[in-house]
């Protein structure tokens, strides 16, 4: 069947980056299956717009689990899998193990099952793609977020698993992104302290990560890859 006859899924698209994502596939004709943690106003939009919208909790295996069950309610095949589900939380002294716990769950337990669990999905497409979503703070690790950037860099590690265990019928690439879009809280300090840390010194804004996105997905020739988004902060 034709590729764009299977939908994409994206989890985590309640917000920011997925939200943007899913709008503009929407836009393109293109089917989409969301995950979200919560109800937000842009869930029901999505939902208004043709989205499926399933809430899911990947908190541990049992949810995640779950959330695969009912994905595989849904559908018969996917186009692709981008795990955008994501979770920023710092080490709070006395709380450390739950917080690399989560971050380990989240980033990285459920997109190994979802992976496993879903490929025979994959297969029904022509075209097939799973995108990881990491971090650029990966490249130089993290003195005050080590769990977080722990469990990123072990999300990439998976991209090279999967690209050689799904080879050739699936597609298996990383996108790490740095800043792309400023939340509206942050002060004028801290935003020209963030922008400052990269060699184009922008805020790129979501499309940014829309036009990468759609790179991957779009070119047949890479697989394995991890594609930094970050301004040229390595340069600096």
């Amino acid at each position: 069947m034709n590729a764009a006859s299977f939908p994409i899924l994206i989890t985590g698209a309640g917000q920011r980056v997925g939200l943007y994502c899913t709008e503009r596939l929407l836009d393109a004709q293109q089917p989409v299956i969301i995950s979200y943690r919560q109800e937000r106003e842009s869930i029901a939009h999505l939902r208004e717009r043709g989205a499926i919208a399933l809430q899911a909790d990947f908190s541990d295996e049992a949810g995640i689990l779950a959330f695969i069950d009912q994905l595989k309610g849904h559908c018969s095949g996917l186009r692709a899998i981008v795990h955008n589900a994501s979770q920023w939380l710092a080490e709070t002294p006395g709380e450390e193990v739950d917080v690399f716990r989560q971050l380990f769950t989240v980033h990285m337990l459920a997109p190994y099952l979802i992976n496993l669990h879903c490929s025979d999905l994959l297969l029904q497409s022509e075209q097939a793609d799973i995108v990881h979503v990491s971090d650029d703070v990966v490249r130089k690790g993290s003195a005050n977020r080590p769990a977080y950037c722990a469990s990123k860099a072990g999300l990439e590690s998976l991209t090279l698993s999967f690209a050689a265990r799904l080879a050739p019928r699936i597609k298996v690439n990383t996108i790490a992104p740095a800043l792309l879009m400023f939340n509206e809280d942050d002060d004028e300090a801290y935003r020209t302290k963030a922008l400052a840390k990269s060699a184009l010194g922008i805020e790129p804004g979501p499309q940014a990560f829309y036009q990468s996105l759609r790179y991957v997905l779009d070119t047949p020739y890479i697989t394995g890859t991890t594609l930094t988004l970050n301004g040229g902060r390595h340069l600096k």
